[in-house]
This record gives structure tokens, sequence and C-alpha cells, in this order.
């Protein structure tokens, strides 16, 4: 009987709920499940990116010329400067969450308060200027023309190299133009906003323009190692980019086309881009904006969400809810959270902006 009593005793024990893994609470245990499970998600999401790089990385737009807008820098040129500040302000929102938990175990409610606050701002300005960002890249810069193949043609200026917008030099005809709705449109689908120009705007501007060039989405490939290949294939493929390319040399940057052959592009173009969504993309391939939009906002989502609880906790820390408790893990839990979000931006960071 004693045997089947101290049995009884330690199974209660283990199952019972008494046992804390690793000296952590059950509400600790249950954050790090869900952050290994956001983890896994957005791993899927950033590998699934990957691949569609890697299998469509001659169209690939290059970061440095999609995201170069400043607040109030209006028309300066600052690649990646703004996303850099964004990314330091969310990674700055981290330690200040540390100094909140820190605070939380020497019982400092004050302090507590403060550096929550903080956090909380840090968050705030990190959406809003997720928000700015995506506003810009809906909105575009330069414009451009889409071909039957889906091919993006940008223009740029024949002497310095540097890409120029379709205000600078079409010009839009007064021509009636009608939008499609759902009851006279195309298999009964609305049409978008119409673009400022139509294709033969764009045509006819262009042909008075000697000055201007067309650029591809297509990144130069390394001619040299093309020319020494064993395919005969690669070979004349590297004898055509060598003689209809203004910059053939230019390995890894935006093929710009001669003049000749730019002509024969432009008669290719079916449609005026400007912007980019999830259908059209002025900048290059479709799907870098399919993705943008989806990953980024995935993660926006998780950093307003964190900002919501975090005014939550915020709050509860003034009301004094903690104090009572005697400990502040739900600030400690919060923290945990936020990491792992500011954690994921490294990433997407890296993946959209850095490689």
């Amino acid at each position: 009987m004693e045997a089947t009593a101290q049995a009884t005793t330690l199974e209660g024990s283990v199952w019972g709920g008494g046992n804390k893994p690793m000296g952590a609470s059950y509400g600790k245990i249950m954050m790090w499940y869900f952050i290994l499970s956001d983890a896994l998600t957005f791993s899927g999401f950033l590998a699934a990116y990957g691949f569609s790089r890697y299998k469509s990385i001659e169209s690939w737009p290059i970061a440095d010329e999609v995201f170069t807008h400043f607040p109030f820098l209006h028309g300066v040129a600052a690649p990646m400067y703004y996303v850099a500040l964004m990314t330091f302000i969310l990674i700055f929102s981290s330690v200040t969450m540390v100094l909140a938990v820190d605070a939380g175990h020497q019982m400092k409610k004050n302090k507590v308060a403060i550096y929550m606050f903080l956090t909380i701002i840090g968050g705030l300005i990190f959406v809003g200027s997720q928000a700015w960002e995506w506003k810009n890249f809906i909105k575009g810069e330069h414009g451009a023309i889409e071909t039957k193949g889906g091919q993006i043609l940008q223009f740029v200026n024949a002497k310095t190299g540097k890409q120029i917008s379709l205000t600078d030099f079409a010009a839009a005809s007064h021509t009636e133009r009608a939008q499609h709705t759902k009851n006279n449109g195309l298999w009964f689908v609305s049409e978008g906003t119409l673009p400022t120009f139509t294709v033969a705007d764009v045509q006819k501007s262009y042909a008075n323009r000697s000055d201007i060039l067309i650029r591809t989405q297509e990144i130069i490939p390394n001619l040299t190692k093309l020319k020494e290949s064993p395919r005969e294939k690669d070979r004349l493929e590297a004898e055509r980019l060598q003689t209809q390319l203004v910059n053939p040399d230019a390995f890894g940057h935006k093929a710009i086309y001669k003049r000749e052959f730019s002509d024969q592009r432009i008669q290719s173009g079916v449609a005026v881009v400007e912007g980019a969504n999830l259908i059209h993309n002025e900048y290059g391939n479709r799907l870098f904006a399919d993705f943008f939009f989806f990953i980024t906002g995935f993660h926006g989502f998780h950093v307003f969400s964190g900002v919501v609880i975090n005014i939550i906790i915020f709050f509860n820390v003034i009301l004094g809810t903690y104090e009572r408790r005697g400990h502040y893990e739900m600030v400690e839990k919060v923290g945990l959270y936020w990491h792992f979000v500011d954690l994921v931006w490294v990433f997407v960071f890296t993946f959209f902006y850095l490689v």
C-alpha cells in the first residue's frame, strides 16, 4: 500500500502541473511555443522568397534603385538610408524592452513604465515608417512600359545613364479615355486607376527625344564567362549583348540598349505602369511586389499587435497591477514576443534590402 501511495504521489507531482520545466512558468512556455511556430511560418515565407528570386534573378529589382526615398527630402536619392533608420529604431526598442524587464525584476514601477513607453514610441514610429514606405512603393517614382512578354522597360538619360520619369518627357494626349467597369469591361472585371499617359503618348514623346534610351529589367551577366562557355548558345548570347548594349561591361547592373534597339523594344509596349501592386510592378518582376507586400505586411501586423499589447501592459503597470501581484512576469513575456519580432525584421531586412 505504501508503494502504491508513493507511486501515486510521484505521478501527481510530475503530471499534476506542479513541475516547471527549466524553471519557466506555463505562460512563458506557451510564449516560446508560439514564437517557435511563428518562426517556422516566417522561415517558410522567406524560403519561398529566396527560391522565387533565384529562379527570376535576371529580372529581380535592385533594392538600391527601389527604396530611395527619405521623408522631407523629395527628389534626393538616399538609397536604403530610411530603411536603415527604421531598423535602428526597432532594434533600439528592443533595448528599452530589456531595460523594462530588468526594472521589473527590481520591482521599480516607474522605470518599467518609462521604458515601456519608449518601446511603444519606437514601435509606433516603425509601423508609421513602414506605412509611409508602402505608400511610396505603391505610388511609384518614375513609371515604365510593360511589354507583351511582361518585361518592364524603364527610361534613362543617354549621357548620364540615370533613370528619368515619364513626366520628364512624355506629354498626355487630350483624347477621351474610358475606364472599364464590371458592367462594360472585359469579362466583367473592373479596370484599375488609369495611368497618366497611354502607351501611344510615351512612344510618340520618346521618338522626339534622341537623348533617351531604354533600360530593361534584365541584369547583365558576366559576358567574359559566356564567351568562354562551351555552349554555343551562351557565346551567341554574349555576342548579341555586346553589340546591342550601351553598357555590356556593367556586370550585375541593368541592361541599357543602344538607340536602334531601344526603338525596337518600345514598340512591343502594351501598358504604362506607374508604381507597384499585386498585378504590375514598375521596378521589375511583379513577384517582388507580391512578396514585399505579403511578408513586410505580415511582419508589420506583428509589430502593430505588439504595440497594442505593450500599451495594455503599460497601463497595467501605471495602475499597479503587477506591483500588487508581486512580480512583472507579464512584462517579461511580452518582451519575448517583442524581441522575436525584432529578430525577424533583421532577416526580412537582409533578404529584401541587403542581399
